[in-house]
């Protein structure tokens, strides 16, 4: 799997699943916070995002602390992907 492609890919899906209308996913810098002074995501959602990319990419998001560093760019939840995946 492509870490750059997936990047773009993980990109356009929070702006369409999140409804961030008027964003554009190419404007969203591989390595900004998903919430607080980011993009300002909440929990409901994180929990929205686990679930979609659980489902999508067949890889479970924990729970917690780990999830939180998951969810800390998107970059990291590429790499998250990427390793659960095998590579």
């Amino acid at each position: 799997m492509d870490p750059a492609g997936l990047r773009v890919e993980l990109k356009a899906l929070i702006v369409s699943e999140l409804n961030l209308k008027g964003r554009d996913p190419a404007t969203i810098p591989d390595d900004s916070p998903l919430f607080g002074a980011g993009l300002g995501l909440d929990s409901l959602d994180a929990l929205q995002l686990a679930m979609v990319i659980e489902e999508r990419y067949g890889v479970r998001i924990p729970e917690g602390d780990e999830a939180r560093t998951i969810f800390a760019s998107v970059a990291a939840i590429a790499d998250h992907i990427v390793r659960v995946r095998g590579g």
